[in-house]
């Protein structure tokens, strides 16, 4: 079930070390990520959207601010809500395919025989069924990319997030793998939050970008993205909001702005 994803005033700063100043990475950061809709979180290289990610899945605290998971506008949830697609996958090599998806039903104590159908359901629906027992260094890039997502959505999430999910892939590939992502959410309609520098990736998939500013990061500006599903990328749409989004990081990165 999807939930929405509510960021209040989220900042990050480290202490300085051996004598040196402390880092704010991320200085009140405040966005909604709507239930059963896809946010793109872009920024230039370093600007804290792996930091911000980090802190939204629990996986590090906030200096200050919180972070919220809501259903249907009901109270906190927490535990088990957030799953996350990480930059590197994490998928362990030790572990075919099939066994990887089961490692989030593992966690919820999920019986052996129900963890076993949700994982074969989904190297189905991913088009992997005949990798059951394969290991992911015997996958392609694409695979393991797939293979990685469906790990996330198999225990069903209340909120996914994606750390440049696809920035390890050539082109060709990336653009598949887009469609794939749109196929399998427009029949879930999960809650998504990914990190990329890639604007064209943000226009195609989202329905919001979020655009942050250099350290220490804020929010720039949210930008709607209305365009109907289907896209197509050369949309004349599609080019004005690559445009704008790319202009405000030029200014924010020589300081005009933010």
């Amino acid at each position: 079930m999807a939930a929405s994803l509510i960021i209040r005033g989220v900042g990050k700063c480290y202490p300085g070390k051996d004598g040196t100043p402390p880092l704010t990475v991320l200085e009140n950061v405040d966005f909604t990520v709507p239930e059963g809709s896809i946010v793109a979180l872009v920024g230039l290289n370093g600007s804290g959207k792996t930091t911000l990610l980090r802190i939204i899945a629990g996986l590090e605290p906030p200096s200050h601010g919180a972070v919220e998971v809501r259903y249907s506008g009901e109270s906190p949830a927490t535990g088990h809500d957030i799953g996350m697609v990480f930059q590197e996958l994490g998928l362990l090599p030790w572990r075919s395919a099939r066994e990887n998806i089961e490692i989030g039903l593992e966690c919820l104590r999920r019986p052996a025989e129900e963890r076993r159908a949700v994982a074969l359901k989904f190297l189905e629906i991913f088009g992997l069924a005949e990798y059951e027992n394969t290991y992911p260094k015997a996958l392609s890039g694409g695979m393991r990319q797939k293979l990685a997502i469906a790990r996330t959505l198999a225990p069903c999430p209340g909120v996914v997030l994606m750390d440049e999910p696809f920035s390890a892939l050539d082109c060709e590939t990336r653009n598949k793998l887009h469609a794939f992502l749109l196929d399998v959410w427009s029949q879930r309609r999960d809650t998504i939050l990914f990190a990329t520098h890639n604007i064209e990736e943000a226009v195609f998939l989202s329905d919001q970008i979020v655009v942050i500013s250099p350290k220490p990061s804020r929010v720039v500006e949210r930008i709607p993205v209305t365009i109907p599903r289907p896209r197509d990328r050369t949309d004349p749409t599609s080019n004005t909001i690559r445009r704008h989004v790319l202009h405000l990081l030029r200014d924010v990165s020589s300081g005009k702005k933010g």
